[in-house]
C-alpha cells in the first residue's frame, strides 16, 4: 500500500452505499456508524491489486499476519462504544487503520497503538496523507494500554483477547467502555465492561466473532 490514495469514484461511492445497506440489514442501526463507513473509502486501505475486495463484507489479510476487519464487524463493536463528540478513545490493533478512521469519523479523539513495527510505520505515515492527521499512533504493547495519556472516556481492542488486560480496566474513566473480544480459542465473545462510579464493573456479553489473536510484547523489527 503507497501514501498516495486512488481516486474515489462514483463506483467506490455506490459499492459503499450497498455495504452499508448489508450492515444495516444485518441489524447496525446507529445512523451515525452507517454514515461513517459510507463516507470512508474503504479501498484507500487496500493494495491496488485487490480493490475489488475492499467493498465486501469481509475482513481481508494486510500483512503481518493482521486483517482488515469485516465491514459489520468495526460497525458492530462502534456501535457498542457509542461515541460522544470529542471522547477520548483508545484502540488496541492500529492495523490498517480503518477502525481508528471511523472512530475520527465519529468526533473520537483516537489514540491507537500498534505491536508490529511494520505496521506501525506504514499506517502512521498513511493516516495523515487521506485525511486523519489528529489521530495519534504509538509503537507498543496494547496490553498494558497509554498510561501516559489516560484516563479513556471509551476503549476498543481490534485483536481476540484471551484474558481482559488490568491495566486497561485501570485507565478506563469512571462510566467509560471498554469493547474486546475475549476469548484464547478461535471463537470470541464480543463484551463490553462499564467501569461505574464505584470502581466495580459490569459486564454484557454480545454473542461470537473471529479475530486474529491480540499479542503480547512489541514485534521486533525485520
Amino acid at each position: 500500500m503507497g501514501y498516495n490514495p486512488p481516486p474515489d469514484t462514483y463506483r467506490h461511492q455506490g459499492l459503499r452505499k450497498q455495504l452499508v445497506q448489508q450492515i444495516r440489514l444485518k441489524g447496525i442501526a446507529n445512523q451515525q456508524v452507517l454514515a461513517a463507513i459510507e463516507k470512508l473509502p474503504r479501498h484507500y486501505f487496500f493494495d491496488s491489486s485487490f480493490l475489488e475486495s475492499a467493498y465486501e463484507d469481509k475482513p481481508f489479510p494486510i500483512g503481518a499476519g493482521q486483517t482488515i476487519s469485516q465491514p459489520y464487524t468495526v460497525a458492530f463493536q462502534s456501535q457498542l462504544l457509542n461515541i460522544q463528540k470529542n471522547e477520548k478513545v483508545l484502540e488496541i490493533g492500529t492495523g490498517s487503520g480503518y477502525q481508528a478512521c471511523i472512530l475520527a469519523e465519529l468526533g473520537a479523539r483516537v489514540f491507537t497503538i500498534e505491536r508490529q513495527k511494520t505496521l506501525f510505520d506504514r499506517t502512521s505515515k498513511f493516516l495523515p496523507v487521506i485525511g486523519y492527521p489528529t489521530i495519534k499512533t504509538f509503537f507498543g504493547d496494547g496490553y498494558k494500554g497509554l498510561q501516559a495519556f489516560s484516563p479513556f472516556d471509551k476503549m476498543i481492542v481490534t485483536a481476540a483477547a484471551p484474558y481482559v488486560p488490568d491495566a486497561l480496566l485501570e485507565q478506563l474513566k469512571p462510566g467509560g467502555i471498554l469493547v474486546i473480544p475475549v476469548g484464547a480459542d478461535d471463537v470470541q465473545i464480543m463484551t463490553t465492561i462499564t467501569k461505574r462510579s464505584d470502581g466495580t464493573f459490569e459486564k454484557k456479553e454480545y454473542g461470537a466473532f473471529r479475530f486474529v489473536p491480540m499479542l503480547e510484547d512489541k514485534a521486533k523489527e525485520k
